[in-house]
């Protein structure tokens, strides 16, 4: 529904939307242009001000001070009416004041579209529409993102969506500021909320006649700073019984020319006070700095609105129709999608047509759109995402409520398939989710619930031989998904490990790509990554990638991943098979929640193998020598200890703390999650401390590692989930 309520909202206000945010981003220079014209003098009265001026100008009318500081004069010309910025030094004019025709013409623009009362109404609404939007845009990226604590992380997804998001996080405090203020202005205007502007005080009935003092004699227009000094109207020399109409930043009221005492005042109310710094806020008149950043804020909505638009259509093109689609009343097979940003589709459509070419009927549809009977199907499968910390996907939002509403289950099995992000402490959530209920309601299973990591097609395919399996038929799940641009990547240094334990590894090191401007500005250029990042390799004619850990940040100044190689593997082999000089097609995809926290906190680092890539890049990045403690597991010192070298000289340099290693091919040997409980004490009172744990290695490994360290959390009364809804428990598994 939120998805739903800002993408509708966006299309519908986009054109007025636009004239606003591009005109008042115009205006917004205005206050600095003029603070870079204003004269400041030094601390000055008011009366000794409106002296040097009557002195310039005898038939001056009246004073004001802009917010920008600068002075103008209405007076009576030679030509008739005429107004003057002056110099509050002397009285002399500086220039003509004349708002030029198009700043007047701009700024009817912005208040009203050049309508008047209606357009007003309209620009009100408008202005309350882009609070809406920025606030669901928002309430969205925390889901996106995993929870508010995580906000102003590194966002996930590539192109258009991480534009869209970083975006709108930057721009996200301007706009709400310029909103806020906007619809409270409007409001105002329309007098459903007071604006204080009607309690001046009532003109004296009795005033004094005979010769005026000299203005700068008055007391009360000495007693006011310049500073202070908003409007100073003068007497009417043809009205003797006129009076000086003042008005400061505290208060209005009126003065007698005879003896310069204030004969009513009334200070400002608070209405009135909340308006002028509400309006301050909003135009920047009196905070020239902050206009310029709202004006800035507001020119990221067009970005916004493009990338946004650029998001739409993507999942468009996701959820396009499948051509080949079995009605739902004569499918025998059922395949329900809960996609976010359009991946699952794709994995759905990989399903479809292998079951499609098996000889099946297959209909394949949104989860939203499950029906109360399928006549013909003998199975069902649930392809779903997450959405952020849990939430359910973009066309999954109304599945449960439909679900609920079937009172008997239909007699056909169901299989559920969960799509994640394992750094997510909701790992795949909805999907459990979906599964719980279906399981509550009497749903049979076709197949346990599986969950499919960061869209890996590897998974997707092992998944599909167990589904052979159960179908008793062959099945080949073969997904290729939509790659992005690929970079040519050349190998300048390799170092070999291993091979005497039968487990060959190599450090790879391949040149850093050009990274200019214009690459950049055109979508081609390498992207920034750090450590933990994934890079994805596309052995030669093969369209499907193959993902490694980054060992290496963008300062490191190349590209460094550890490789093992696999008996038949396609991609391993082909790195392995490389020699400097040799090139591979490669692309980077973030993977921000597999990041040492922001802090001083301890971090304790786990791997073993050629887990400890990404490990010895947070290492390598330690420059501000926080305390980091490495826990290594590998098979033989004397083959594959990896990075061994490099490991000594940041010790050395206090880049690493403490090292704790354990190889399970000698005397006394055992497994990371041995040494772990070993050191559980010490383990503890780091973890008090704030410590945060990392975790990278094969799935079997880090399975051994979250037992060794619930082990050691219990006494503390701690468990890894609880660590991990804190972020201070993440793992890269493989």
């Amino acid at each position: 529904m939120l998805r739903w309520i800002h993408k509708v909202l966006a299309l519908f206000v986009i054109l007025p939307l636009m004239a606003l945010v591009i005109s008042g981003s115009m205006l917004s220079v205005m206050p600095a242009w003029d603070r870079a014209g204003a004269i400041a003098p030094d601390r000055i009265s008011v009366a000794v001000l409106a002296g040097r001026v009557a002195n310039v100008h005898p038939g001056i009318a009246e004073l004001k001070r802009l917010p920008s500081g600068k002075v103008v004069a209405f007076f009576s010309g030679s030509d008739g009416p005429a107004a003057s910025v002056v110099n509050p030094s002397s009285g002399a004019p500086v220039s003509d004041y004349v708002r030029s025709r198009f700043e007047r013409w701009i700024t009817n623009l912005h208040r009203s579209f050049l309508l008047g009362d209606s357009g007003r109404m309209v620009a009100g609404a408008v202005a309350l529409a882009m609070l809406v939007l920025t606030l669901s845009g928002l309430q969205m990226t925390a889901r996106r993102m995993g929870g508010w604590r995580h906000v102003l992380g590194r966002a996930r997804g590539d192109g258009v969506q991480r534009i869209h998001t970083d975006l709108g996080r930057l721009a996200a405090l301007g706009l709400l500021l310029s909103t806020l203020t906007a619809s409270y202005l409007s409001l105002t205007t329309f007098g459903l909320i007071p604006d204080g502007a009607s309690q001046a005080p009532a003109f004296p009935s009795v005033t004094s006649g005979g010769p005026a003092l000299p203005i700068e004699q008055i007391a009360a227009l000495r007693a006011i700073d310049l500073s202070q000094l908003r409007e100073l109207t003068f007497p009417n020399p043809a009205n003797p019984s006129d009076l000086f109409h003042l008005i400061t930043a505290a208060g209005e009221g009126y003065i007698e020319p005879l003896k310069g005492q204030i004969l009513a005042w009334q200070d400002h109310s608070i209405a009135r006070q909340i308006y002028e710094t509400i309006y301050m806020l909003h135009t920047g008149q009196g905070l020239w700095w902050l206009g310029l950043l709202l004006g800035v804020s507001a020119l990221g909505v067009p970005v916004l609105g493009l990338t946004g638009l650029g998001m739409w259509w993507s999942r468009r093109r996701a959820h396009a129709p499948i051509t080949d689609n079995t009605s739902a009343g004569q499918a025998d097979t059922v395949i329900l999608v809960g996609s976010e940003g359009g991946s699952t589709w794709g994995f759905a459509r990989t399903l479809h047509a292998a079951l499609t070419s098996n000889g099946h009927r297959v209909h394949t549809a949104a989860m939203d759109g499950l029906l109360r009977s399928y006549p013909s199907a003998r199975r069902m499968f649930l392809l779903t995402a997450t959405y952020g910390d849990g939430a359910a996907p973009g066309t999954a939002g109304t599945f449960l409520k439909r679900l609920d509403e079937i009172e008997r289950p239909p007699s056909f099995p169901v299989a559920v398939l969960g799509f994640g992000d394992r750094q997510f402490p909701q790992f795949c959530k909805f999907s459990r989710d979906v599964a719980a209920a279906l399981a509550s309601k009497g749903w049979a299973s076709l197949m346990p619930l599986e969950t499919i990591d960061r869209q890996s097609a590897q998974e997707f395919a092992r998944w599909g031989e167990a589904l052979s399996e159960v179908l008793d038929e062959r099945l080949m799940l073969s997904h290729v998904p939509d790659r992005p641009r690929t970079h040519t990547l050349t190998l300048t240094e390799r170092l070999d490990y291993g091979a005497e334990v039968q487990a060959p590894t190599s450090v790879l090191r391949f040149a850093l790509p050009g990274r200019g401007v214009f690459a950049h500005l055109t979508g081609r250029g390498w992207p920034r990554f750090a450590a933990g990042d994934l890079i994805a390799v596309l052995p030669p004619d093969c369209d499907l990638p193959r993902y490694y850990s980054l060992a290496s940040s963008t300062g490191d100044g190349f590209i460094e991943i550890c490789v093992r190689k696999h008996a038949g593997g396609l991609c391993s082999g082909f790195l392995h098979g490389l020699q400097p000089g040799d090139s591979i097609e490669a692309f980077v995809k973030a993977n921000p929640a597999f990041r040492p926290a922001r802090g001083r906190k301890p971090v304790i680092l786990i791997g073993a193998g050629t887990g400890i890539g990404p490990l010895a890049g947070f290492i390598r990045a330690n420059a501000a020598r926080r305390p980091m403690h490495l826990y290594f597991g590998g098979r033989d010192p004397a083959s594959d200890f990896l990075y061994g070298c490099e490991i000594a000289g940041w010790l050395d340099d206090k880049r690493l703390s403490s090292l704790a290693t354990v190889f399970s091919r000698v005397k006394d040997g055992g497994y990371v999650q041995d040494r772990l409980r070993k050191d559980a004490d010490r383990l503890r009172a780091l973890i008090a401390d704030g410590a945060q744990i990392m975790v990278c290695g094969g799935r079997d490994m880090a399975a051994g590692v979250m037992e060794a360290i619930a082990d050691v959390l219990a006494p503390a009364g701690l468990t890894p989930l609880a660590l991990k809804v804190q972020g201070r428990f993440v793992e890269d598994v493989y």
